[in-house]
């Protein structure tokens, strides 16, 4: 892996797809208010492979939240280009936000949320059914594909409790790709796989990234996987921290 700079507005070719503006969040505790996020700003571009660092409470599962219209925003933007026009996310209604994330964003959770009562093949032709990308011979036979790629083709039919929480979560990754968007958001995506099984899945997204030209956004606390992302930030108490070198790199 070359070397990547540190930065927190960073491109790798020019064309931003995220952008986040000093973006706030801020929960109401029995306690008090409570600040998750405090004047978030960052880009990735096209094409990049994003890696954000930190600790458990860090903040990196909000951020994505944001990032996906899961959770409002207290203040900021979030500004989204995807097909063109940049989309300010948190401006749409609730429903259109549903449509647009089904579109342009494949989302990976820390817990696999598969539907118990549909086969794994039909857990990954549901998005495309709902978004009327694909008719239901061409949806199947991209989702096999799908389950081939991660490398679980065999279990099709078989439903999620039938399976491996690690074989579970490459049908999540399956599934978050099945409309082909331009933009993966993972959360922990390989926390709680084996290691061998972890090393392919993260090889699967190298490969999105470098010859599909997807762009990845993924949170983890491991920092042994630094070098291996486009660009890594760090968060800690809802901030990102700067490099303390602009000449920083990742060898």
């Amino acid at each position: 892996m070359s070397a990547a700079r540190l930065s927190l507005h960073n491109s790798s070719n020019g064309s931003t797809l995220v952008e986040l503006l000093n973006v706030v969040k801020v929960y109401s505790t029995a306690a008090g208010e409570f600040t998750a996020l405090d004047g978030i700003s960052l880009q990735a571009g096209r094409g990049e492979f994003v890696g954000i660092i930190g600790k458990s409470g860090a903040g990196k599962s909000t951020l994505l939240n944001m990032i996906t219209g899961v959770d409002r925003l207290t203040s900021g933007e979030v500004l989204v280009n995807a097909n063109g026009s940049p989309v300010s996310i948190h401006k749409m209604s609730e429903d259109s936000i549903a449509l647009w994330r089904g579109k342009t964003l494949g989302v990976v959770y820390q817990s696999f949320q598969l539907l118990p009562m549909l086969t794994i093949v039909e857990n990954i032709t549901l998005p495309m059914d709902l978004c009327g990308r694909f008719n239901p011979k061409q949806s199947r036979q991209r989702a096999l594909e799908l389950l081939r790629l991660v490398e679980i083709e065999a279990h099709a039919d078989k439903l999620p409790s039938q399976i491996s929480g690690g074989q579970q979560q490459r049908v999540a990754i399956a599934r978050a790709l099945a409309n082909d968007p331009p933009i993966l958001v993972a959360d922990e995506p390989t926390g709680s796989l084996d290691s061998v099984t972890a090393e392919h899945i993260f090889e699967v997204f190298e490969h999105l990234v470098g010859d599909l030209g997807k762009t990845i956004i993924m949170v983890t606390h491991d920092q042994t996987l630094a070098p291996r992302f486009t660009r890594t930030l760090r968060i800690a108490d809802g901030e990102l921290l700067q490099p303390e070198s602009e000449t920083e790199t990742i060898e």
